[in-house]
């Protein structure tokens, strides 16, 4: 099997959806252990196990090119999307912390319900260095989460 290591989130944010997998999973009863957790974060991503998509990811630093006309996806409310940096900006204030304006290719849907859309195009956020905000949706995910 392929893997495009492009599609491969840092080591940090794997780990950190094994963390959430994990928890979700206790918390509808059914007991996970930490390595199990892992290896199915392995199994989605197309991976036989968790040591070969570690290597597969390597012990890359955070991504943090914040640039104007940076290419970038991930996902906003629980949303994929795919968008354009329109304008960066590094939070002396706040040192590894910078406030981005992305202009999404396709509109996002920021409302759940089924009968009301509200479609947003750019958005502006202020990630860290793994490239989440510290604002979290009601059922704890980063407002906004860069992939890559």
């Amino acid at each position: 099997m392929t893997h495009e290591l492009r599609s491969i989130p840092s080591l940090d944010a794997l780990k950190d959806q094994s963390k959430r997998l994990r928890f979700r999973l206790v918390s509808e009863g059914k007991e996970v252990s930490h390595s199990k957790s892992l290896e199915l974060i392995a199994a989605q991503y197309g991976y036989r196990d968790w040591n070969t998509l570690h290597a597969a990811a390597g012990n890359r630093p955070p991504f943090n090119s914040w640039t104007l006309g940076t290419r970038v996806r991930g996902r906003y409310l629980g949303k994929p999307f795919k968008a354009e940096i329109l304008s960066a900006q590094a939070l002396t204030a706040q040192p590894g912390r910078y406030r981005l304006t992305f202009k999404f290719d396709e509109p996002v849907d920021v409302v759940t319900f089924e009968s009301f859309s509200a479609f947003r195009q750019r958005v502006t956020a202020t990630v860290d260095e793994t490239g989440r905000t510290v604002e979290r949706t009601s059922d704890g995910r980063p407002h906004l989460e860069l992939e890559w």
